[in-house]
């Protein structure tokens, strides 16, 4: 009898160990460009400027055609992502450079003094991604662009939920892709170059067509640089034990014109002669402006080729959601040609219609999600979405409770290939800078309001199935849509906690 039950007992044993064990939750790599344009990628049609690695990855993965950031300029783009909130229901709605303490733009001022740095903080309040995931056993870390609380204060991103950070803290700061210090966690690294503030033009007499009259300009330290092999090495040295998130949150693409010669030197060969950039736009001047542009990105490009390979080389790629996008529209200034790099793509790239602008060049972005096993290889969805999708998202693959209400929905299913996937009813922004503007996409139609800081409450109204490129207002002919796109506008505004980022001609609503 005591051997029969022996036996019974093997063959359970035996049985339960051969059922599938309930897979860990997925690992996160949430990597955001910054000022990358939706037609600056060879996966979006880019015809210049070289992106292998994020070229794989969208191969390996699926490439988003209809999605969208958070906000058209960088910090209230990043709040939303981290959120789940948009821009009516946003703490932060543009960049506040919390000019009350001083003379904030004084770039050595700023280095000598953390009291000068950094941006409006976020409240302890806020809940972020960070802070919900850690609930499911998350290690998380931030490398990279801040933007959401000056040092020393609630907004930094050690108190909003993420374990380990190393960047910029500090927006203005990061204008200047040599920097003397980043910050590790609460402390600063003291980096091996000199203290050039952004907009230093050439010497007087300088002649711009010789190289050393740029010398200045590239130090032994490149940021970009720094702060990815502390990304390597966070993923190296994790808990192996726990899940992680990885929000990396790269200087790259946004000005000034910096990375190492290199990269230049391969772009002169394939752009030819160039006119100089000299400098008049509050940003470091530079020999050969194209080149160097198309070898951020590549430079960009390379360091996502390096994050693969690492999670490869420890093996979690397997188990890794990557998430590959950008938070805003290319720019405008600083030695940038969008319209030579046709760097909104489909979109236009003239002033006025792309970075912080809220037509579909100032927020229409590459998003790429690649999940081995999960996500369909080469696959491609027209899922209408934006940034504070992400949140709900990324809460929904990894099983954790989502306790506060989000303006996004999980598109899980979409990534999945699985039916059932909710939509939006339309997606809703509000932009008090740039003379102030609200926007809505519902369907096939875009509904834009310019100009709201004159008084402009008149609704433009686009067709985007015909007309993506927003040139033909057809608001008169389809007033029932522009009623529709009114309601939408007026129910998703709640007045800003910040006085500054109110529109005085919608307060009231």
């Amino acid at each position: 009898m005591r051997l029969k039950l022996v036996s019974l007992l093997a063959l359970l044993l035996a049985i339960f160990s051969c059922q599938p064990k309930e897979s860990s939750p997925p690992n996160i790599v949430l990597i955001l460009a910054d000022d990358l344009g939706y037609g600056e990628l060879g996966s979006y049609g880019q015809k210049i400027i070289q992106t292998p690695n994020i070229d794989a990855l969208a191969a390996n993965g699926m490439r988003f055609t209809q999605f969208y950031s958070g906000s058209p300029v960088c910090a209230p783009s990043r709040y939303v992502l981290l959120t789940g909130q948009h821009t009516g229901h946003a703490f932060i709605r543009g960049n506040d450079e919390w000019t009350e303490r001083g003379n904030v733009w004084d770039y050595k001022a700023a280095v000598a003094d953390p009291g000068l740095e950094g941006q409006r903080p976020i409240p302890d309040s806020t809940i972020t991604m960070a802070e919900v995931l850690a609930k499911s056993g998350y290690q998380s870390a931030l490398i990279g662009k801040w933007g959401l609380g000056a040092p020393n204060t609630e907004g930094v991103p050690n108190r909003q939920g993420f374990d380990y950070f190393c960047g910029y803290n500090c927006q203005r700061q990061a204008h200047n892709l040599y920097p003397p210090h980043i910050w590790e966690n609460d402390q600063k690294i003291v980096l091996r170059n000199d203290t050039i503030a952004p907009g230093t033009r050439l010497d007087e007499g300088a002649d711009p067509n010789d190289p050393a009259s740029y010398a200045r300009y590239n130090q032994p330290d490149y940021g970009p640089a720094v702060m990815h092999e502390k990304a390597l090495k966070f993923i190296k040295q994790r808990d192996k034990d726990k899940p992680f998130m990885l929000y990396y949150a790269s200087p790259l693409p946004h000005l000034p014109l910096q990375v190492p010669q290199e990269y230049v030197e391969k772009y002169r060969k394939i752009i030819g002669e160039e006119e100089p950039y000299i400098g008049n736009q509050g940003y470091f001047p530079n020999q050969y402006p194209k080149a160097a542009y198309a070898g951020m990105i590549d430079y960009l490009d390379h360091q996502v080729g390096e994050l693969i390979q690492t999670l490869k080389a420890e093996g979690v790629y397997e188990n890794t959601i990557i998430i590959f996008t950008s938070d805003n529209g290319p720019t405008y200034t600083g030695g940038v040609d969008a319209e030579y790099f046709d760097s909104s793509g489909p979109f236009q790239n003239t002033y006025g219609r792309t970075k912080g602008y809220t037509y579909e060049g100032g927020i229409r972005v590459p998003m790429i999600v690649s999940w081995p096993g999960k996500v369909k290889p080469g696959s491609t969805s027209d899922y209408i979405g934006a940034f504070y999708d992400l949140f709900p998202t990324f809460a929904d693959i990894s099983n954790t409770e989502m306790d506060q209400k989000v303006d996004g929905i999980s598109f899980a299913k979409e990534l999945l290939s699985e039916s059932g996937q909710v939509n939006h009813d339309y997606l809703y922004w509000e932009f008090p800078s740039y003379n102030g503007q609200q926007a809505v996409r519902m369907g096939k139609w875009k509904g834009v309001r310019m100009n709201m800081m004159d008084g402009n409450l008149d609704i433009e109204l686009y067709n985007l199935e015909e007309d993506m490129a927003e040139e033909h207002n057809v608001a008169s002919e389809n007033p029932d849509v522009v009623a529709q796109i009114k309601k939408a506008m007026d129910t998703e505004h709640r007045e800003p906690e910040i006085p500054k980022f109110s529109i005085p001609v919608i307060a009231n609503n």
